[in-house]
This record gives C-alpha cells, structure tokens and sequence, in this order.
C-alpha cells in the first residue's frame, strides 16, 4: 500500500514539512491543502519540480475530505507566534481552526499530528472534536525541545549529538521539564561527567526553554527544525519502527495523569502512540512536570463552556 501523507497548513511550517517528508524518503504520495488553494497549488508545483532530488514520491494538491484517505495527516494550519508572544497566546485563534478541521475529520482511519501551537492544547482540542482514541492524536510535542537540548549539549561537551540521550517533557512551552536525572552520554550519567555542574543545568534549561522566542525575534517564524521532527515523526509512523519519541498525546494514566495532553517518552509506529513509558524522575521533576500539566488544564479550561 501508498504511504500517502496528508498537511493542512502550507505556510512556513507546513512547506518545511513537506520539504523534509519528501527528503526523508518516508511517504510514496504527498497531499497539500490551504484555504489560500492557489498558495498550495503553487507548492505542490514548486516541490514536484524537484523530484530527481528525493527518493520517488507524487505531490499534489487535495481537499481536506481527501485526506481522510491519508495514513496520517498533519495539521500546520493556524497562524505563527509574534514576537513576545507565548505559545498559550496563539490559544484561541488557533483552538477554533484545529476543532473545525478535527469535526472534519471524524472517523478517519489513520492517525493525526498537531504541529500547531500551542500544541498541547490544540492536540486535546483535536482528540476531543475528532472523537479519535488518544494513540491516533499526537503533536509534535516536545520533540523540538529535546532535539535543541541534545544539540545544546553536544556544542557544550563536543560531542556528536546522537551520542547524546536527554529528554524533555510536559508542555512544549514555558513549563517545560528537562530530565536532567536521567540524562546520559554514552551510557555515563550526564550529571558523573567530568566538570559538569548545577549551574549549566539551570543555564541550558533557560535556553532551551527560550529557543523558539530567539528565532522568532530574528527571522519571524521558526520552521525548519519542526519540519525535520515532523518527518522524523511519520517515519517512525509509517514505517512501523517503533521508536520512543517524546510526542504529545492525551494521557490516559501515566505517572498518575489523566485528561491532560503533554510530552512523555512514547512507542510511535503504525498504531500512533499506544505505549506511554513513564521516565525515571528525581522528585523535584516530578513536581515541575505536575506543575506543567496544571498549566495545560488552566488552559484548555479557558476554551470550555463556563
């Protein structure tokens, strides 16, 4: 059967996905929608016109109905932060926009991938107006996150980044939790490693933390690391590889969570992310990440009935 991958968003971030899709190699067909169609269509054209330079895949343009022929279909649509604003700023604008999709695609077959911001929310906002089980919904979450924390980490002890395992969970936001417990390089506790200390914790946590605002200040939009992950994200999917990737879904009990969707260690393959594995976590993680969760509720409540 076609890998076909479906976005709805053509903007910057919707076009960088596109763009690291078809590079990766992992979708056989492409479906691009935008309420501006002309934009989309002129996407489609544009990409399709590199095709001798990534592995054989057709691009298109399709309505979001189509797309419930899709594998997965990821949601960029929304508009992007401004400068100063936070990712919970964007909230409403963006919340309407996702439920209206998410109403459209009620019972589809495959799986969902919220790369909208503030995506927490937007991805329980698209669970609840699509009806899908939580393991069909994910966002991108705080993929972003750990992959700037690895690179962070890897310019500081210059190393490659793959020899490099931290993560970041809760919120892809302001809240966010860096397991800095559990992080290791090359099997050795980060925390054991030569000259390393509390103070570079606090340091690249705040960079982390700051990363998305940095960029935005200067170029307006962040858009081409979240379109690596993205791609990252639906070969794992599509493939079935089964790979544990800090994506956000709605938790259905882990660490004691309910009703709530944040970033935890997740098996992604061709069922979504079924399998949450709770991380190892030291107390004062455990009560950052209670706290991030508290945010993503006081959130999501502004969005309900009162």
């Amino acid at each position: 059967m076609n890998k076909r991958v479906g976005i709805i968003g053509t903007g910057w971030v919707g076009t960088s996905v596109a763009i690291s899709t078809l590079q990766s190699g992992a979708a056989d067909e492409l479906w691009l929608f935008d309420q501006r169609g002309a934009v989309a269509e002129g996407e489609a054209m544009d990409l399709s016109h590199g095709a001798a330079f990534y592995p054989p895949c057709s691009v298109r343009v399709a309505s979001i109905e189509e797309m419930r022929g899709a594998q997965v279909v990821v949601v960029a649509a929304g508009r992007g932060g401004k400068p100063g604003e936070s990712r919970l700023d964007l909230l409403r604008d963006n919340a309407r926009v996702v439920a209206d999709i998410g109403r459209t695609l009620a019972g589809f077959a495959g799986t969902v991938v919220l790369v909208t911001n503030p995506v927490d929310v937007l991805t329980q906002v698209m669970a609840e107006a699509s009806g899908l089980p939580p393991e069909r919904v994910l966002g991108t979450g705080t993929m972003l996150d750990t992959a700037r924390l690895r690179q962070m980490l890897g310019r500081q002890l210059q190393l490659a980044t793959n020899s490099i395992h931290a993560q970041v969970v809760g919120e892809h936001g302001d809240s966010e939790v860096v397991l800095w417990s559990g992080a290791r390089v090359g099997g050795v506790p980060l925390r054991d490693w030569p000259g390393w200390a509390a103070a570079d914790e606090a340091r690249l946590a705040h960079d982390v933390r700051r990363a998305a605002y940095e960029v935005i200040a200067r170029k307006g939009a962040t858009n081409h690391a979240i379109g690596l992950v993205t791609a990252n994200l639906l070969r794992s999917m599509l493939r079935g590889e089964r790979r544990v990737l800090t994506v956000s879904r709605v938790q259905q009990g882990a660490l004691g969570l309910h009703d709530v969707a944040l970033s935890l260690p997740t098996v992604v393959g061709h069922d979504g992310g079924a399998t949450v594995i709770p991380p190892a976590m030291d107390e004062a993680e455990r009560e950052a990440l209670a706290r991030s969760a508290q945010v993503l509720r006081q959130a999501m409540a502004t969005l309900r009935p009162a």
